[in-house]
């Protein structure tokens, strides 16, 4: 059960001023608990908080690092099914994968916790000519200093983790801002990491809402921005001054299926299915975009169309169900509109395409044109598209007719073919016999284009969390 009531986090203490934050379930629509907000009064004292705690967290030592990181993951573990719950009431996703995502909290703490011991230099050879006999270069990694994060809905759990996990290894104090329209997951990490012993100021997580963010991007007593989101991201990495930005943007992911997988339908079809409505396709590496060679692209569509009508859609609390509710109606109305236009310019929709309030059915479309907003934007939700294609090198010219790129699937078992897709797709990751949702948390992961810069996985964010001090001694 969730709490009536949730405070935000400053300088590591919970604040309960007030319960004006209110959080619905996104199934039923109405009220699930109520999150307190900070004014603008607290948001200084967090940064300044986390100023102030610079120099603690850098003398905290990586076993210290690493037993808070070992603690949040034992926690996670011990209240798997409350925070399962809260995801599934806050995000409306179906209670199976919000124990998947649980999982994945776990995973990317643990992960941290291994990475925050092994943050190592190198020795340089600096006698490279005569004149530089007895010279000697060591480099460290030492942390940046105060940064901050600001983290969207359709993830709460993970997306959190993937920069907070990574700080406090690095040894970085934050202040993070999550959703407002999902904040519970973050609250209660914020609750467990109050459990340690991390330098007071070493973390703040404050419930803003967007308008009242602008601190966490402008300020220049923060070190780096890591922002997950939207296209505003380009906007606010222009405000963003002098700091270190890394921006995770989205994707209109495409996936491939050569000609060779008609033995492999089956299992294509299935991880097709997985990957473009898994999370009601809010996912930023959600399948997308499917280009099938044309010797396989009818029986894969009526295999895939076959598969999409028997997803059972409903209340994400039901063990059953496998497609839940898009995070608001806006959301819905937004990609049902696309559908529309879509279809009004000479798609066709082989199933799907009806829409209730924030419950969108799974559609599938073919014949949709290259320009429609279907194609060329990121839907985020679900939806996908099949066209056939009859050269490997049109597919690949295909996926890379987009704004975007952050990972793309293919299936094939031409070692060639993989290799020409790994070399000519403009992607930050191509995923080989299997579909581009594919993520696992020590990763590199990020994208070119509209997708960002920047990459995230724990090793990748604490190396732009930390930077390289040199040291060059002479013999004497």
């Amino acid at each position: 059960m969730l709490k009536k009531t949730y405070p935000y986090y400053l300088a590591n203490q919970p604040q309960q001023p007030n319960a004006d934050l209110v959080v619905l379930d996104k199934y039923s629509g109405k009220i699930a608990t109520r999150v307190a907000m900070p004014d603008a009064k607290a948001t200084e004292k967090a940064i300044v908080a986390a100023v102030k705690a610079t120099a603690p967290m850098r003398a905290f030592k990586p076993w210290a690092r690493q037993a808070v990181l070992q603690h949040c993951a034992q926690r996670f573990d011990e209240r798997r099914d409350e925070l399962a719950e809260a995801l599934c009431i806050e995000a409306g996703k179906p209670i199976k994968d919000a124990a998947g995502e649980v999982t994945r909290l776990i995973e990317t703490f643990r992960i941290a916790a291994e990475e925050a011991v092994r943050i190592n230099g190198e020795t340089l050879n600096l006698e490279l000519a005569s004149r530089l006999d007895g010279y000697h270069g060591y480099t460290k990694r030492v942390p940046l200093g105060p940064v901050s994060f600001i983290t969207p809905f359709n993830f709460p759990l993970n997306l959190v983790a993937h920069k907070v996990a990574p700080a406090i290894a690095a040894g970085c104090p934050f202040v993070l801002k999550p959703s407002e329209k999902t904040p519970l997951g973050a609250l209660i990490i914020g609750e467990v990491l109050a459990e340690t012993d991390l330098p007071k100021g070493a973390f703040s997580i404050l419930t803003l809402d967007g308008k009242h963010a602008a601190p966490l991007v402008e300020d220049e007593r923060f070190k780096l921005l890591s922002f997950t989101g939207g296209q505003i991201g380009w906007a606010l990495k222009a405000r963003a001054g002098r700091k270190k930005v890394v921006l995770e943007l989205g994707g209109n992911a495409a996936c491939i299926v050569d000609a060779d997988q008609k033995q492999h339908l089956d299992r294509v079809v299935e991880r097709l299915l997985f990957g473009a409505f898994y999370q009601s396709g809010q996912s930023c590496i959600g399948v997308q975009r499917i280009y099938a060679h044309a010797d396989v692209y009818d029986a894969l569509k009526k295999k895939l169309v076959a598969a999409t009508k028997k997803l059972e859609a409903g209340d994400p609390k039901r063990k059953e169900v496998f497609l839940g509710p898009m995070i608001d109606e806006a959301a819905a109305e937004r990609l049902h509109g696309w559908i529309v236009e879509a279809k009004q310019a000479g798609g066709k929709i082989l199933c799907g395409g009806r829409r209730s309030g924030n419950m969108l059915e799974a559609t599938l479309m073919e014949n949709v044109p290259r320009d429609a907003k279907a194609n060329r934007m990121e839907a985020f939700g679900p939806f996908a598209l099949l066209a056939p294609f009859k050269k490997f090198g049109d597919a690949i010219a295909l996926v890379n007719d987009s704004d975007y790129g952050l990972q793309a699937g293919v299936f094939t078992d031409s070692l060639d073919h993989a290799m020409r897709a790994w070399n000519a797709l403009e992607q930050g990751g191509v995923i080989v016999n299997d579909i581009p949702s594919f993520r696992v948390d020590n990763m590199p992961y990020g994208g070119v284009k509209l997708s960002g810069l920047g990459r995230e996985g724990v090793r990748y964010a604490i190396e732009d969390m930390t930077e390289i001090r040199l040291m060059v001694m002479r013999e004497t």
